[in-house]
């Protein structure tokens, strides 16, 4: 019986020590979610994939093109807002809407997108 009680504990303390990864996940801490930056941009990559989607993109600024690339939430979430693998593709315009990265890096938190066809998904303001 002791044995049996034992191995109970074990599998108790097993099966708590696999939801701690969940709990440590990774904060917006990096992000600026007080300010929102809106990017005329053409989409070079597009990746549905766990833990977090992403976006990379070209914004032309003067004569330049700054490479951005762009966390999102999990393709899960995305899709409950509407999103699909293939909402975007490789040379799409969009318009993207982000939290930037407090750093001044080029990057952000997803916030929302106008897609070439003029429809939105996300939170973009007018």
């Amino acid at each position: 019986m002791k044995r049996l009680h034992t191995l109970g504990l074990f599998a108790a303390a097993a099966a708590m020590s696999l939801a701690l990864p969940a709990t440590a996940h990774h904060s917006y801490s990096m992000f600026d979610m007080t300010k929102t930056v809106v990017l005329e941009a053409k989409v070079t990559q597009f990746r549905w994939q766990n833990p977090h989607a992403f976006i990379r993109v070209e914004v032309p600024v003067g004569g330049e093109v700054e490479v951005w690339s762009i966390e999102m939430t999990s393709p899960n979430n995305l899709v409950q807002e509407g999103w699909t693998r293939t909402s975007v593709r490789q040379g799409d315009r969009v318009q993207l809407y982000v939290h930037p990265l407090r750093n001044g890096a080029r990057g952000g938190s997803y916030s929302g997108i106008r897609l070439p066809d003029g429809s939105t998904l996300g939170t973009v303001e007018d």
